[in-house]
């Protein structure tokens, strides 16, 4: 029996991102997860999150290690399709120049440019804040939350999402109140006004915020506006956590306090609502916490500096530290029962994708050692070669690339320090 054109179209996107080595959608659907304990625990997450979130904290999150190449950015591909079938918010962040681990508005920009919300298209924050049922338990706990936590975050929430209510017939401004959720910029003064129009001016006198703190009650603020909106929390993913390794001693501080922060391991500092995966390769932790000595000499450092904004520094970024040598979850490597089903299972994928009979490629590749990557990205090429010469002599040929960790001044260089919001 023919397949539909369109699923023979997603067997080959899928055939497209795994030769490439870049997993998407399609690749998880068809490849499935082999690591069923980080899958196990990462569903006790998910159910865990609401019984966490009546205690006001945040689930506990996880960092997965595995050699560069081992299928990280797929586990974490398939986690977020996992959570999106639970009605879990998922963002997928990838930790670059652009959006440095050390950088809490950049990576909250980020996390919400690349929101998905289950059964959604387009922006999440402005989809989610067109759906909001008024009515429902959910939203009534979300907005008794905001009008008894202004010490927790600024008045700012609670003013715009009162604006939010009271001003549907002005979109312009409603507009504007989302867009400040979801990261940008609005004057306080044109807050004020908004309020003083909307006859709510004496309940509220919102001021400006630093622009890093202001990211902070933002996260806050949003985890709790997802299951205002009546799911079940977010799902934060962040990949490539091996960046870190290239920055300066102080940013790779920033960066190691940021991690145990997202991952709720910060006292007085948690996002209930909020449930982060990180991945980070396993050689992390030689090569820099010992190699370069951040484990010895980090706190040392900083301490030295004799102010106290260093030594609170110097132990949230201990924090981060103990989290990458102690509570890190290895991916389990591929043994010959998981190679075997795989080739099989892609050999069976590539015919109803090409509508071909694949030839069988030698079996004594398939060594343990190698990583998952490296013999699905050579099957498919070898049946592609195949398939479009059929008279050639196939032979295939590896060279294995390793992160590099040297220090690069331009990577998670500091930005420009914004001015309040105003």
């Amino acid at each position: 029996m023919s397949l539909p054109s369109s699923e023979i179209l997603d067997y080959r996107r899928a055939l497209e991102a795994l030769r490439n080595g870049v997993p998407n959608r399609d690749a998880v659907k068809v490849m499935g997860c082999a690591q069923a304990d980080i899958e196990q625990r990462f569903r006790n997450n998910l159910e865990l999150n609401g019984e966490y979130l009546e205690k006001d904290r945040q689930v506990e999150g996880m960092l997965v290690t595995g050699d560069f190449g081992a299928g990280k950015s797929h586990v974490l591909e398939y986690l977020l399709d996992l959570a999106s079938v639970e009605n879990f918010v998922c963002s997928r962040v990838v930790i670059s120049k652009e959006t440095p681990l050390s950088d809490p508005a950049k990576l909250f920009k980020a996390a919400i440019e690349s929101a998905q919300v289950p059964g959604l298209g387009g922006q999440a924050i402005q989809e989610i804040a067109l759906r909001f049922n008024r009515a429902s338990s959910d939203y009534a706990a979300f907005q008794h939350w905001c009008e008894n936590n202004q010490e927790e975050i600024s008045p700012l929430f609670i003013a715009t999402l009162l604006l939010h209510e009271r001003l549907g017939g002005d979109p312009e401004m409603v507009e504007k109140v989302v867009g400040f959720w979801s990261g940008e910029r609005l004057p306080v003064s044109r807050i004020r006004r908004a309020l003083k129009q909307a006859g709510v001016d004496s309940l509220y006198r919102p001021r400006n915020v630093p622009a890093r703190e202001l990211a902070l009650h933002r996260c806050a603020f949003i985890a709790r506006l997802i299951i205002g909106a009546g799911y079940k929390g977010w799902v934060l993913l962040l990949d490539e956590i091996e960046l870190i390794g290239r920055y300066s001693l102080l940013q790779r501080a920033k960066s190691y306090a940021e991690l145990a922060r997202w991952m709720g391991q910060l006292k007085g500092e948690q996002y209930p609502g909020l449930i982060t995966v990180a991945a980070i390769t396993d050689d992390f932790d030689a090569s820099v916490l010992d190699e370069r000595g951040d484990w010895g000499s980090m706190r040392t450092k900083l301490e030295a500096k004799g102010r106290e904004e260093y030594r609170t520094l110097a132990a949230r970024a201990e924090t981060g530290m103990k989290l990458i040598r102690r509570k890190r979850i290895p991916l389990r490597p591929p043994d010959q029962t998981n190679l075997e089903e795989t080739y099989r299972h892609l050999k069976q994928v590539h015919a109803t994708a090409y509508d071909w009979n694949p030839p069988a490629l030698p079996m004594a590749e398939m060594a343990t050692t190698r990583r998952m990557r490296s013999h699905v990205r050579a099957w498919i090429t070898q049946w592609d070669l195949h398939r479009l010469y059929p008279e050639a002599i196939v032979r295939t040929e590896e060279t294995r690339l390793q992160p590099s960790y040297a220090e690069d001044p331009e990577v998670g260089k500091p930005p420009e320090e914004l001015p309040p919001e105003d």
